[in-house]
């Protein structure tokens, strides 16, 4: 085993605010507990839940670090009791509830994967987050099926990348929102049958033209707020709709009739604050079905832009500015 530092180089926001709040600072290097291995971040993606972290509006769990960051991938340098399997030395990338944009992360060991030779360092910091986060909504909880008809609000956005190239791998009809017509051929170009410019149309009637009347089968929503509504109407029978954020708010005025007569299912869930044990459990279905889909090439993440962990700040404004397309990703150590 290698001799490892005491202190280590971490970001957290020093007080709600935007970019300008995140600071580099100096903390101890953490052990890692039972059940845990010690990571050498070598990339860490940057998403939403950080910035409402940076922003005071999403902070860690009871227990969880101070410092942002949800996903990382690195080398294994230490391994708390009762691990086994992973080996010192081996690249992992794991999903963490806090702690991911530091010199050194810890991260349950049923909580990460292997790196697949077919991913770069970079490509595997931009996986956990948003692939734990598809599958256990769009697959668990939205329970699509080959041949039926996802939409997914914000399908530029990394969660929204992922979804196109999951739910296509696996035999579905993908259809998207986006805010311009650049990313709109960008989530064609990456296998989305249909991409509405939410600007400059109604979602609603465009995805009713492309399923012919019927309907979408699952809704994948970040927006909340006056989307809800519209999701309802445009749901197709026996309809799923899953909400994974709320930027445009978390109220709604909603139709119950509709949601009766059509038989709709509303649904949602937040991943950040489950067990490690639940998350252990999203891991192994990846393992089963989508680490074939990233062998062959089928799934690679989507990645916008890269930072040095020093130019933090760079990448909230990227991702604040709202023009990117895929994940950004905060490179921590060659």
């Amino acid at each position: 085993m290698k001799t490892l530092p005491t202190t280590m180089r971490a970001v957290i926001a020093t007080a709600p605010g935007g970019p300008d709040v995140l600071q580099v600072v100096e903390r101890p290097v953490p052990a890692p507990a039972d059940g845990q291995v010690l990571v050498r971040v070598m990339s860490a993606g940057v998403n939403r839940p950080d910035v409402a972290q940076r922003q005071g509006y999403y902070p860690p769990p009871p227990g969880a670090s101070n410092v942002l960051g949800l996903e990382i991938a690195g080398e294994v340098v230490a391994k708390g009791r009762n691990t086994g399997h992973f080996n010192f030395g081996q690249m992992v990338m794991g999903l963490i509830p806090g702690g991911g944009y530091a010199d050194y992360a810890v991260v349950h060991e049923s909580n990460a994967l292997p790196v697949p030779k077919t991913l770069s360092t970079i490509e595997a910091g931009a996986v956990p987050e948003t692939f734990f986060t598809v599958w256990t909504n769009v697959f668990d909880r939205g329970r699509l099926q080959p041949g039926e008809t996802l939409l997914v609000h914000g399908g530029s956005s990394g969660i929204g990348t992922t979804a196109i190239m999951l739910a296509k791998a696996l035999g579905s009809k993908v259809i998207v929102t986006a805010g311009s017509d650049a990313k709109c051929r960008a989530c064609l170009d990456l296998g989305a049958d249909v991409a509405i410019n939410y600007r400059e149309q109604d979602f609603v009637e465009e995805a009713r033209k492309a399923t012919d009347g019927k309907g979408v089968d699952v809704i994948l929503d970040m927006v909340g707020g006056d989307y809800t509504a519209r999701n309802l109407k445009l749901a197709a029978l026996n309809g799923r709709i899953v909400q994974i954020a709320l930027l445009g708010g978390s109220k709604a005025q909603i139709d119950l009739g509709t949601l009766m007569t059509r038989r709709l299912t509303l649904t949602g869930s937040t991943l950040r604050v489950r067990s490690p044990e639940e998350k252990a459990v999203i891991a192994r279905a990846l393992e089963q079905s989508v680490v074939p889909l990233w062998s062959d090439g089928r799934c690679r993440p989507v990645i916008d832009r890269t930072f040095p962990l020093d130019r933090v700040r760079d990448a909230h404004e990227r991702i604040d500015g709202g023009q990117h397309i895929g994940k950004i990703v905060l490179e921590v150590a060659s």
